[in-house]
């Protein structure tokens, strides 16, 4: 009975088997090389930093660990609904209690294993993404106010850059650009002119809140010359969405002209957070457009 039941039900598995893989065949054929690359990343795009070997090694050995859990934990699941199904002619269900102590004991310890070696190298990754350059060869403060950015260029001591400090602010309307050297160390000092904001170029695979009365710091080498998008990744109001900025990784020389630009334009001296707040007292087309009228 058992092997004419069994012999009905292989055609059937053998059907679906060949048409999941022309499926997967069509969706793989489908995908460009980017989307490939993409892919193999686990949807990360493209890394343009020298932070973001960390990162991508953490979040691909995080994605392929749980896979395997994935796949180990589906295939018993399986298995069991298999091998254990109620088959016709079958007696009474059988006893559904059923105690195995070491079984039990391996899936007590085996997550504290997998949460412990997680923890480990996340910590790693964290200590080698935060890591600061005893000098590091440009400083940028930037500032985060609603809705939009302020990039001040410490310049004041280098002559090729025009020796003096240089800023861009942006607003709802206008995105603001942020200019790089190509690798070049640059320390960005965080700060907020009002509420939590959150400094984000995916790209570069870091992301760091920018906090009000609570400034942070960290470092970062673009090894990638483009230019990449940058936005605000924590929800700071009605215009969130609008926080957008235009990361630029030149050559210096390209760096310092345009610096020199800034300069040539007025845009010189430091805004700090406190000038914002202060700017933000006169809205902005955008805002008066939201009014009631």
């Amino acid at each position: 009975m058992r092997s004419e039941v069994d012999r009905r039900r292989r055609p059937r598995l053998r059907l679906l088997a060949a048409a999941g893989a022309v499926l997967a065949l069509t969706a793989l054929a489908g995908c460009s090389s980017s989307t490939k690359e993409q892919a193999a990343r686990f949807g990360m795009v493209a890394p343009a930093s020298d932070r973001a070997p960390h990162m991508e090694n953490l979040w691909t050995g995080a994605w392929i660990a749980a896979l395997a859990v994935g796949v180990l934990v589906w295939g018993l699941i399986i298995f069991a609904l298999i091998r254990f199904r109620r088959r016709s002619g079958d007696p009474e269900i059988p006893r559904q209690t059923r105690y195995h102590l070491p079984m039990e004991v391996l899936y007590t310890m085996v997550p504290f294993l997998i949460i412990g070696v997680l923890f480990f190298y996340t910590v790693r990754t964290q200590n080698s993404v935060m890591a600061k350059d005893a000098t590091p060869d440009h400083t940028i403060n930037v500032v985060g106010q609603k809705w939009s950015w302020t990039f001040n260029y410490m310049e004041a001591g280098n002559p090729d850059a025009g020796a003096v400090t240089t800023h861009e602010s942006g607003t709802i309307e206008s995105i603001p650009d942020l200019y790089l050297p190509l690798n070049k160390s640059v320390r960005f000092h965080l700060d907020s002119a009002d509420v939590i904001h959150s400094f984000w170029v995916p790209a570069f695979y870091f992301k760091m809140d920018v906090i009000p009365g609570h400034p942070n710091q960290f470092d970062i080498t673009p090894t990638k010359a483009g230019v990449f998008d940058g936005k605000c990744a924590e929800f700071c109001g009605t215009y969130h969405a609008n926080m957008l900025f235009k990361v630029h990784v030149v050559p210096e020389a390209e760096y310092n002209a345009h610096l020199k630009k800034l300069k040539a334009e007025g845009k010189t001296g430091e805004v700090k957070a406190a000038k914002s707040v202060a700017a933000l007292s006169t809205p902005s087309a955008a805002e008066k457009g939201s009014e009631p009228k």
